[in-house]
């Protein structure tokens, strides 16, 4: 098992890596919209906060040497599940022709009351 912390990528806001690569697997850590350098939220729409969390999944599947076309399964925590929406048209469009497994749920609050969160699976061919 491999530990990961990731150059680059917002800091872990508890005890936990970005990423455990375990065989041809890599669990990366939930993304909420954190910007890297600020450490604050970024963007004030389900839409903005979407797109700054799958920037922060590209720079850690990227430091795992992985690309979002390596996910096999991702989770989506929404704060409101009216959001599903707004959420889902910046997912796809991000993921483009890609399809892996997911889960989306609405959880009652996110790590620091962002919108969204997202973790996924990732595996390295």
């Amino acid at each position: 098992m491999e530990i990961k912390f990731i150059d680059g990528a917002p800091d872990a806001i508890g005890p936990y890596c970005h990423a455990v690569r375990t065989g041809n697997l890599v669990y990366c850590s939930g993304q909420t919209p954190l910007d890297p350098k600020t450490m604050k939220l970024s963007g004030t729409t389900i839409e903005e906060q979407t797109a700054r969390v799958f920037e922060n999944l590209k720079i850690v599947l990227a430091g795992c040497g992985l690309t979002l076309e390596n996910i096999v399964k991702t989770n989506v925590y929404l704060r409101d599940m009216d959001d599903f929406s707004g959420m889902n048209g910046i997912y796809a469009e991000k993921m483009g022709d890609h399809r892996p497994a997911r889960t989306t749920i609405a959880v009652k609050k996110n790590p620091l009351d962002a919108m969204v969160e997202i973790e996924c699976i990732a595996e390295a061919k």
